[in-house]
């Protein structure tokens, strides 16, 4: 069964052993995209403090498009079945620390045993081997060793947790979801299997490859707000309405530049020489004293869609309702919960945003090729 309707993904089986942040981000795409992902579910400690209560409800939004599974792995015959599973899959993905799967007797080595051709997704903060590898983290810690943490915030301020987009999702889960899906690639041609180790360290980095190239080239340099890209522009910058509201502008090249100055009036002369960097500290105190000067609906309404490279800041209430994503449909309501679309989109095989995993053992296993009297025996056993 594919939750992804005709997605590109179609026709392959995905385990998912479920975790937080990165791993279950990555099964999301696979999902989406029509991959028959599989949650392999474990109870939560009651005695723990759950800071996820989002976690099990319709708006676990991570958890969209796919099927659960509950097994407690302490259990031999729960092990075994995952493992019988295993046979059957193209991928298994898992977000734990080093050494965990291992010692549940469920690590790459025993796995491939039971499929040669199964591709094993691991992501990690620091990855699978390193000094840091069995050390706890949290994404912010991953970006600050791969030296993209340092490069974001203003100058005079620490840097800028940039929320966990940059390590857990696209420096880890996007990496992970790429990864399995070139190994599965390569695996339709060799007919093995292969680890995947992905460490949002590395893919942190990874992300930074462009800031790292102009910091050798010499274009770049290491004090925050002082560069093309990082808010040290004038015209590549924030800046606050008279509502209190804030828009966005990157008129990086003198044709968007020019126009910019002409359809906000800035006449004054000091304007002109945009790339004069020993000037943007004062120049950006004129654009901030220009653009506070009027409301964020006003400037949209006279520069949104020019070439100025123009846009208001919105919030996550805003966003979907903005014409632009409207029209896109770059969000999608499911079971009543707003969230965004699968992206990217195919001219054939468009991806789709199924419903919230839900508990389905004894279909998944019919699915997978189970028999009704094997299904029931390890419903009687409480196994499944």
């Amino acid at each position: 069964m594919s939750n992804g309707r005709n997605g590109p993904l179609t026709g392959l089986r995905v385990i998912e052993m479920v975790g937080i942040g990165p791993c279950p981000f990555a099964a999301m795409m696979l999902a989406d995209m029509g991959a028959d992902v599989i949650r392999i579910e474990r109870k939560l400690d009651p005695a723990l403090p759950n800071p996820y209560p989002s976690l099990g409800t319709k708006y676990d939004v991570m958890a969209r498009g796919r099927r659960s599974l509950a097994l407690d792995l302490k259990r031999p015959r729960a092990r075994h079945l995952l493992l019988d599973l295993v046979a059957k899959a193209d991928a298994l993905v898992e977000g734990f620390r080093p050494g965990v799967m291992e010692r549940l007797g469920l690590g790459p080595d025993v796995c491939s045993e039971r499929n040669p051709k199964l591709v094993y997704g691991r992501v990690t903060g620091w990855g699978q081997t390193g000094p840091l590898a069995h050390a706890a983290g949290h994404d912010l810690n991953y970006v600050a060793l791969s030296g993209m943490l340092h490069a974001m915030g203003e100058a005079d301020r620490p840097p800028a947790p940039p929320l966990n987009l940059v390590g857990d999702f696209g420096g880890g889960g996007m990496m992970l979801a790429f990864g399995v899906v070139c190994a599965m690639l390569e695996a339709r041609a060799s007919g093995r299997g292969q680890v995947v180790d992905a460490a949002m360290t590395d893919g942190a980095a990874l992300l930074g490859a462009m800031m790292y190239g102009l910091r050798a080239h010499g274009s770049w340099s290491s004090e925050r707000g002082a560069n093309l890209l990082d808010g040290g522009a004038p015209f590549y910058a924030t800046y606050a309405c008279a509502d209190g509201r804030f828009i966005a502008v990157g008129a990086i090249e003198p044709q968007f530049y020019a126009q910019l100055l002409v359809l906000t009036g800035a006449a004054d002369p000091a304007f002109v020489p945009q790339r004069r960097q020993d000037d943007w500290p004062a120049l950006k105190e004129k654009f901030a004293a220009l653009f506070a000067t009027r409301t964020r609906d006003a400037w949209c309404a006279l520069l949104e869609g020019t070439d100025v490279c123009f846009a208001p800041v919105l919030d996550m209430d805003e966003a979907p309702q903005h014409p632009h994503n409207a029209a896109r449909a770059t969000f999608v309501d499911v079971d009543g919960v707003t969230q965004p679309a699968p992206a990217p989109r195919f001219s054939r095989t468009p991806g789709h945003a199924g419903p919230v995993a839900a508990p389905d053992g004894p279909a998944i296993l019919a699915d997978w090729g189970w028999d009704q009297d094997a299904i029931a025996t390890l419903r009687r056993d409480n196994i499944v």
